[in-house]
C-alpha cells in the first residue's frame, strides 16, 4: 500500500492507503479527525466539506493521491478553541439542533466569507446553497453567517 504525505491543519501526516480512498476515509480513519463528518458520499450534502488550499471542498470527492501537497483544514483546526468568527456566530445564535452538518456548514461559511467579508442574506443563500441541513436550520445559519461577517470586518 502506497504511503502519501498530506499536510493537515499545519501537521505533516504520512499515510497509508490506497491511492483512491477518499480523503474523508483517511481524515476519519488513519488520522482520527472525526469532526469531519459522512453525510453522502457524492458531494452533494456538504458534511464533508474541509478546506483545500484555503477553498471548501468536499473530501469525499478528493482521493488522497490527490491531496498531497495541499494545505487541508479540518474543523479541528479552524482555530485552536473554538474561536474562529464563524464559530462564535454560530454559538451565539445557536445554531445547532443536531449538529450533524454543522462542521461542514461552518467549513463552507469560512471560506465563503475570506472571498466575500461583506455578503448580501443573496450572497449566503447562494454559498450555503450546497449544504443540507437536516434539521431546517437554514435562516439561523444564514443569521450566524451574517453575524460572523460583521466580526470579520
Amino acid at each position: 500500500m502506497p504511503t502519501f504525505n498530506l499536510k493537515i491543519n499545519g501537521k505533516a501526516h504520512a499515510v497509508e492507503a490506497d491511492a483512491d480512498t477518499p480523503l474523508l476515509w483517511v481524515l476519519r480513519d488513519k488520522i482520527n479527525l472525526v469532526g469531519t463528518k459522512f453525510g453522502c458520499g457524492i458531494g452533494q450534502c456538504g458534511a464533508c466539506t474541509v478546506h483545500v488550499d484555503g477553498s471548501a471542498m468536499r473530501s469525499c470527492l478528493l482521493q488522497v493521491s490527490q491531496a498531497e501537497d495541499m494545505e487541508i483544514t479540518t474543523i479541528e483546526g479552524l482555530s485552536e478553541d473554538g474561536n474562529h468568527p464563524v464559530q462564535e456566530a454560530w454559538k451565539t445564535i445557536d445554531v445547532p439542533q443536531c449538529g450533524y452538518c454543522q462542521a461542514g456548514q461552518i467549513m463552507t461559511a469560512s471560506a465563503f466569507l475570506k472571498e466575500n467579508p461583506n455578503p448580501s442574506n443573496d450572497d449566503i443563500r447562494n454559498a450555503m446553497n450546497g449544504n443540507i441541513c437536516r434539521c431546517a436550520s437554514y435562516n439561523s445559519i444564514e443569521e450566524a453567517v451574517q453575524l460572523a461577517s460583521k466580526k470579520l470586518s
